[in-house]
């Protein structure tokens, strides 16, 4: 095969985002997983219900219901902004497997897969792969993280407290107060 079909087949690739062997190089790809000492389908449940994830997501601002397979995201972005938009679950395999993809017109595009893998006595191993692209590109990306608000940092403290709600019953905080964990919310 000459390498401009290799090329031309690279451009062409329809594969969603978190599978594809090719990414766009202004697009970031990440992945964190946790072990929760839950059953899979239990977790899957959970986090097939969007507005369960409110509590669990620190970054969220909303999530609109909109039918069985779209709602409408909105998150805190640097410099007290939001973005927002429509998440559409592409594959659904019950107990296993949550793929999604953010329709056209997002102020982040955006797809990823959530995986829930029985790890036998230990629980599930909950995996979470995310594409997206950042706003503004690497430098976009690297002021994200001077606000803690890069989706890889949110993905690994969200996945700690999706633990911690789903063995313990509650999330963990430092606030003493229900107004200082409001203030601390921002």
């Amino acid at each position: 095969m000459s390498s401009d079909t290799q090329l031309d087949q690279r451009r062409h690739d329809d594969a969603p985002v978190t599978t594809s062997k090719t990414i766009e190089p202004s697009r970031a790809l990440l992945a964190e997983a946790v072990t929760i000492n839950r059953p899979a389908q239990e977790l899957y449940e959970f986090w097939r219900n969007p507005r369960n994830l409110l509590p669990v997501m620190e970054n969220i601002q909303a999530i609109e219901v909109i039918d069985d397979t779209r709602s409408r995201w909105t998150v805190k972005a640097p410099g007290e902004r939001e973005l927002s938009w429509e998440s559409v679950v592409t594959k659904d395999v019950p107990g296993k497997e949550i793929y999604w993809q953010s329709a056209p017109g997002a102020d982040i595009a955006n797809s990823g897969r959530i995986e829930f893998r029985e790890a036998g006595a230990r629980g599930t191993v909950v995996r979470a792969t995310i594409a997206y692209d950042p706003p503004g590109g690497a430098i976009g990306q690297f002021i994200a993280k001077l606000f803690q608000r890069e989706p890889r940092i949110q993905a690994r403290r969200d996945l700690r407290r999706f633990k911690q709600l789903m063995e313990t019953g509650e999330i963990a905080t430092a606030a003493r107060t229900r107004k200082q964990f409001e203030e601390e919310q921002g």
